[in-house]
């Protein structure tokens, strides 16, 4: 089957477009790595491996920088049009939401060091045990986007979505779990605060996920799917959390 991004009369311009898609799984790869490695860090309290994630958040904004000059580039020398300008837009939301997925997992990694590197008392499992869930959730969401994007196929958007509601629920249940921890011993108030601050990370990695397919979506067809997947979503209620919401909206 012939890719979106061929069949131009310039041969070069194919070329372009497939440097920008190679540029973008570059991107995710590296971004999927971040995420894997500052959950692993958390889990295994290495502070080694979330200096690592630190250290090499620069490649992702390195990455982004070399992706958003070569989609000026193609504008510049191509001038595209109709479903050309479609693909070139949606890669260029994509590397946007890929390099706050990659600031997210940089972000988990500087509050493992808070967490760790000081004398005080770790958190414990049971605290611990939503974010390991919620972690492992988010993984799968953000491979599976990227799985999309790689064969740009959006037949699995939809399943990204009901994993963007599952990965919610797990959220608003985790943050009523560790009011209760509180109420129960002041003493987890400072761990609360930090556990906090990590699902929420991976909320928002979740919610950048779910962009990434929604914008292989756009780019095959053309279908501004956003409402459709988020009509999947519950209502919200007494417990909503969307005061912590800063989410990208895109298009």
């Amino acid at each position: 089957m012939q890719q979106p991004t061929e069949g131009h009369t310039v041969v070069r311009y194919d070329g372009e477009l497939n440097g920008l898609h190679l540029l973008m799984l570059e991107m995710g790869s590296l971004v999927l790595d971040q995420v894997r490695t500052s959950l692993t860090a958390l889990k295994n309290e290495d502070l080694v491996a979330a200096r690592q994630v630190l250290i090499r958040e620069h490649k992702v904004d390195d990455l982004e920088i070399k992706a958003d000059d070569e989609i000026v580039s193609v504008i510049a020398r191509r001038g595209p049009v109709a479903r050309d300008l479609r693909i070139v837009m949606a890669f260029s939301k994509t590397i946007t939401d890929l390099e706050r997925v990659g600031d997210e997992a940089a972000r988990i990694a500087s509050i493992i060091e808070e967490m760790y590197e000081t004398d005080r008392s770790h958190p414990s499992g049971q605290l611990m045990r939503d974010v390991h869930l919620m972690g492992a959730l988010v993984t799968h969401m953000l491979e599976k986007a990227l799985g999309i994007i790689d064969g740009l196929n959006a037949d699995d958007a939809e399943e990204i979505a009901k994993g963007q509601v599952e990965l919610d629920a797990e959220f608003r249940s985790s943050l009523r779990r560790l009011t209760t921890f509180v109420l129960e011993d002041a003493r987890n108030v400072g761990h609360a605060i930090y556990i906090t601050l990590i699902i929420k990370a991976l909320e928002r990695i979740g919610d950048h996920s779910r962009n990434l397919a929604e914008y292989v979506v756009y780019l095959m067809s053309g279908d501004d799917i956003r409402h459709q997947l988020r009509q999947l979503q519950p209502e919200t209620g007494p417990d909503d959390t969307n005061d912590f919401d800063d989410r990208n909206e895109a298009f």
